[in-house]
């Protein structure tokens, strides 16, 4: 870590498994990818080169010190201590270590966090869990391909399907555009009006919930005083109850969420909102009808 990252760099925290490792360090900002393959590069070198375990047992402190032990966490040591080196790396530690590096088979690092103010913790797999890793990604490569016909640049087919998707989503969205507008005007054209209220009433299935919504709001804005629009729309087979009141007819006493509360029980469902909007969602398409009817008849109207 120092050889990539600095000499700064000291160790806050550990733990050793057989096959995995968490190393927390002293560092000020994330890991780049680019540095934590340097690491891994570093790491697996030393790895390969199956670097002997050199063990100094019990020997003076001042004498392992002169190895150029490093002392871990700011701990205190006693007179006389244990010294663990492979190759350049010494260390004061009194755990448990592999007879040579190669022993390890080889490393690689799967997260890398922050864990407190200065401090950062990698995590890594090694042996036998790294193979089982590089065998998941190879099947999740795999099946990438596979689902992309075994393009040779796979990279370059994602990008290509997620650039067409975005496309094809925006055709979407200009129809659905077009067809909400088409909606709204058919609507404007078939105004009812009772007792001086400009009724809006309709009950249509395949008409999401935003659609129904961005046309009710669009209506209010055209429309600013005697509004009362009420929809029952079905979307994906789940019934929707959406109204929406001018701010006079709000001010006269009116509230949406009050109107569409009794009327979702016709559609086994509830609601609620605003007092010039709400919207109640159901189980039984079937009471869509009955449950306009039950808000005008709540309404007056």
């Amino acid at each position: 870590m120092r050889e990539v990252l600095g000499d700064h760099v000291e160790q806050k925290g550990s733990l050793v498994t057989p096959d995995s490792l968490r190393f927390d360090f002293s560092h000020f900002q994330k890991v780049t990818d680019e540095e934590i393959r340097q690491v891994e590069h570093i790491v697996n070198a030393k790895i390969r080169a199956n670097i002997p375990l050199k063990e100094y047992r019990n020997i003076p402190i001042e004498e392992a010190k002169e190895l150029g032990a490093i002392a871990l966490f700011g701990e205190k040591y006693g007179d006389r201590v244990r010294v663990i080196q492979f190759g350049s790396s010494i260390e004061f530690c009194g755990g448990t270590h592999v007879a040579a590096t190669g022993n390890l088979g080889m490393m690689k690092i799967v997260s890398e966090s922050s864990v407190a103010a200065g401090v950062r913790r990698i995590e890594a797999y090694t042996g036998a869990r790294v193979e089982e890793m590089l065998d998941a990604f190879q099947d999740t490569m795999r099946d990438l391909k596979a689902l992309f016909n075994n393009a040779p640049d796979l990279s370059g087919a994602i990008r290509k399907y997620i650039e067409e998707n975005a496309g094809l989503k925006k055709q979407v969205e200009d129809f659905m555009k077009e067809k909400e507008a088409q909606l709204k005007e058919k609507l404007l054209q078939n105004i009812q009006e009772v007792n001086g209220t400009k009724v809006i009433k309709f009950c249509a299935a395949m008409i999401p919930a935003d659609t129904v919504k961005n046309i009710a709001f669009q209506l209010r804005g055209e429309i600013t005083e005697n509004l009362f629009f009420v929809a029952g729309t079905v979307f994906e087979g789940k019934p929707m109850l959406t109204v929406m009141l001018s701010d006079n007819l709000v001010a006269g006493g009116l509230k949406a969420g009050n109107l569409v509360k009794e009327a979702a029980k016709l559609i086994q469902g509830g609601g609620g909102g605003q007092p010039h909007f709400a919207t109640a969602g159901g189980k039984n398409p079937d009471g869509l009808n009955a449950a306009l009817d039950k808000v005008l008849e709540r309404a007056g109207l």
